[in-house]
């Protein structure tokens, strides 16, 4: 009995070419699936390049438009929709999430999460300030990551005490990398984004430049950069930077996505 799943000629289908997936409009309140993550959730935002996706608790993350994700079980490639009206009387926060209005400041919960220093900090709270206060949740700075195993351990994370920390340059056989494989609590997630300063994170076209400079090898990467750039002393190229942000779309998806993880895991509720 031949299968009607197969072409008579095994080897030969086999070398075909698969088709690529339909593509489907990321209409808002569309439920789809990224594979990659598992993550399920309907489209609550999008942009030309990135889709917010927003699960049945509320979270929301963000992926790149394209293939990768499964609706009503099928392989599709999403794209982005026809502009429509926004609905009267919604607002959508930095990080493009609902805004919960009428908020009021909430007691900090115990979870925490640290960022590498202050720019990190500052960046993560233009984006992603009206979410965590709403759940109560502090960025702390820290000065580098090389003490961050001691650090984890006075800190005592507990399942309702969790920790996220925020990595820079987290790539493999970086220093980074070595010091975060001695972080093994379950209570603490690290992630990381692979630019070498936060600053990188930053979409070029967001601050009017084709690209970042590449920095020579022993030279500070700020001051390298504000000389090619003509931005003066860092902390002025930083105000540049930071003023530049109005909201996730101005940011690369290595961030957003590591963010937004952290931001999950020390929200989550009581076990």
């Amino acid at each position: 009995m031949r299968s009607r799943d197969y072409d008579a000629d095994v080897i030969r289908a086999s070398g075909r070419p698969k088709p690529p997936p339909p593509q489907v409009p990321a209409d808002a309140g569309l439920v789809v699936e990224e594979v990659m993550t598992g993550w399920c959730g309907a489209v609550v935002a999008c942009d030309k390049e990135r889709v917010s996706l927003e699960d049945r608790h509320g979270k929301v993350r963000v992926f790149p438009l394209g293939p990768g994700f499964l609706a009503e079980g099928r392989p599709v490639a999403l794209v982005r929709p026809r502009p429509a009206a926004p609905v009267p009387g919604t607002r959508i926060t930095a990080s493009g999430s609902l805004a919960v209005e009428g908020l009021t400041a909430r007691v900090a919960v115990g979870s925490r999460i640290w960022v590498e220093g202050k720019h990190d900090a500052e960046l993560v709270e233009r984006v992603w300030g009206h979410d965590l206060r709403v759940e109560g949740v502090v960025v702390e700075p820290l000065d580098g990551v090389d003490d961050l195993p001691s650090l984890v351990r006075t800190f005592a994370p507990t399942k309702d005490r969790r920790l996220g920390v925020l990595v820079d340059h987290l790539v493999a056989g970086s220093k980074e990398t070595r010091v975060v494989a001695q972080v093994t609590s379950p209570h603490v997630l690290v992630t990381g984004h692979p630019y070498v300063d936060v600053w990188q994170a930053v979409k070029p076209a967001a601050v009017g430049i084709a690209a970042w400079p590449v920095v020579p090898r022993g030279t500070p990467w700020k001051e390298g950069v504000c000389a090619a750039l003509g931005w003066g002393e860092p902390w002025e190229g930083w105000k540049r930077v930071l003023a530049a942000v109005d909201s996730y779309k101005d940011l690369e998806v290595p961030l957003l996505q590591s963010v937004e993880r952290l931001v999950d895991f020390v929200t989550v509720g009581p076990a």
